[in-house]
């Protein structure tokens, strides 16, 4: 009688085991709870937010949501566990082509303001007309420079037919709503010839596409969804 008592004990305590086991692995605190603590913990708000993506995969035998978005500069990446929303990695990088170009921008905007400023201390210190008119000849000059890197942007190392903006504009017609925030676009050769490579991240969407360089044609659209 003892052994079978015992054995009944064991037995019992392995189906409670593998029922609480069960119902831990059933857990799942939704897509919005593992947004809200991704967020929370950068200290951002949804709407200042770009790029945003979710999806729910398997790690190392566990259930978690990816959580990725951007904020400006800044890119954001988390696992958070579906089971109880504890946060397993958390990672943020800087976007080197947003930097690069709001660098281009402030650069831009700043030799402007140097021209205002020399022309007004010109003006105070009397300085003679040919003078000032050389000195502002030079500093337009160097604007128009600044602008002209800065309108052409990857175009500086290669001569193509079609505009980076024309080729953004193209593509963000194809998807209603998306800004040039949701997007990364970059200028490569690739089989012998130049091509605009990018993906826009927009309502859980990510759309990845491939533009002549040269003609403007589609050489490549893809939508999958999150």
């Amino acid at each position: 009688m003892m052994k079978k008592y015992f054995v009944l004990t064991a037995l019992t305590l392995t189906l409670a085991g593998g029922i609480l086991a069960g119902c831990g692995e059933g857990t799942d605190i939704g897509e919005d709870s593992a947004k809200e603590i991704a967020l929370e913990n950068a200290g951002v708000a949804e709407a200042d937010t770009s790029r945003f993506r979710i999806t729910k995969d398997r790690d190392d035998g566990r259930t978690v949501y990816e959580v990725e978005f951007s904020v400006q500069e800044k890119e954001y990446s988390y696992d958070i566990a579906a089971a109880d929303g504890e946060i397993l990695n958390a990672e943020q990088d800087i976007d080197d082509n947003y930097t690069n170009s709001q660098n281009s921008q402030t650069s831009t905007s700043g030799t402007a303001s140097q021209t205002d400023n020399g022309s007004q201390q010109s003006d105070s210190t009397g300085q003679s007309t040919d003078q000032q008119a050389a000195d502002q000849q030079n500093t337009q000059q160097t604007t128009d420079q600044q602008n002209t890197q800065q309108s052409t942007g990857t175009q500086q190392t290669a001569s193509v037919a079609v505009s980076e903006a024309d080729a953004k504009k193209a593509a963000l017609e194809k998807v209603q709503g998306a800004t040039e925030q949701d997007m990364r676009i970059e200028l490569e050769f690739d089989d012998g010839k130049y091509v605009y490579e990018g993906d826009i991240i927009y309502q859980n969407k990510e759309y990845e596409f491939e533009i002549d360089a040269n003609t403007g044609n589609f050489l490549k659209w893809s939508e999958e969804n999150y």
